[in-house]
């Protein structure tokens, strides 16, 4: 079920098959997100690569899969929920006796290093991750399927700040739950406070028709982008991702009712892809479109 990718050419082999779909078009960072439809009895072979790769299995009926990774050899059952887990430079095989349909994610060893060395008192260069077959793991399959969703939206760099926050929390638990070592997560109460709030608010509004990025958010109060995402909502009642869309929402409100500037003209002034894009965002905001509520 593993498999590689264009955007890591440099540290992989050449794709043996296309992707159903691919964030590689989207402009995502730090991961890659793909999904395969492989036919019965077709070998896929992954060499090594820097960074961890994770499969979540979506096939309809269960099927047999001869899977290697590195040193190891899983030959059995996979049903829809199963995960993969490849760690860094692990080379990797399979086959299917049935037809496989999978959601793979590449996530950079960089980016998880830098995560558990916010997040955790845990000597990051030090971190190895398990090899695991068929693994259950409820969060980790939210989290799997959280980003699938978004990927299927295809709203690009509009969707960058959700991302980012969902590769934060799926390299927390892979941090917590399947690391060689047990690290000490971090936690941190008490909100972002007052000020911090403040900041966060102005710099958002300033740059509602710019690519709003977790990164970004949290350089803003000098704290890591993990302890960013948990005491923003702490303190605000909803993530990042979704505070920025209601933002951008009440902006093109205010541009509907105060100017003469057309959809297309507020949908980028407020940070949206196009027309169509504000106007699915702005109806499941409000319950009416952006047309009716000039109207109104």
């Amino acid at each position: 079920m593993a498999k590689t990718s264009q955007t890591y050419r440099n540290l992989s082999s050449q794709p043996m098959s296309t992707p159903v779909i691919s964030s590689e078009a989207l402009g995502w960072s730090p991961i890659l997100a793909e999904e395969y439809q492989q036919p019965a009895g077709e070998t896929e072979i992954l060499q090594a690569w820097e960074g961890l790769s994770l499969a979540l299995c979506l096939a309809s009926r269960p099927y047999r899969l001869h899977q290697v990774i590195g040193d190891r050899q899983y030959t059995g059952l996979y049903t829809q929920g199963d995960i993969s887990i490849t760690p860094a430079n692990t080379p990797a095989s399979c086959r299917p006796e049935g037809d496989d349909h999978y959601f793979h994610v590449q996530v950079p060893t960089q980016f998880i290093q830098t995560v558990a060395r916010s997040a955790a008192d845990f000597d990051a260069d030090c971190l190895e991750l398990a090899t695991k077959f068929r693994v259950r793991d409820p969060q980790l399959e939210q989290t799997l399927r959280l980003l699938r969703a978004e990927l299927h939206k295809g709203d690009g760099w509009v969707g960058q700040l959700y991302v980012e926050s969902l590769a934060n929390v799926l390299a927390i638990n892979l941090i917590r739950e399947y690391a060689q070592s047990k690290p000490k997560v971090a936690l941190y109460a008490g909100g972002l406070g007052d000020r911090r709030i403040i900041q966060i608010s102005d710099y958002i509004q300033a740059h509602l028709d710019q690519s709003i990025k977790l990164a970004d958010l949290a350089d803003v109060v000098g704290i890591s982008q993990y302890h960013f995402s948990r005491l923003f909502k702490e303190s605000m009642g909803t993530t990042p991702h979704q505070y920025v869309l209601q933002q951008r929402v009440e902006q093109a409100k205010e541009l509907l009712k105060g100017t003469k500037m057309t959809l297309a003209e507020i949908a980028f002034q407020c940070g949206f892809n196009s027309q169509s894009h504000l106007g699915k965002i702005f109806r499941d905001a409000t319950g009416i479109t952006p047309r009716n509520y000039r109207k109104g």
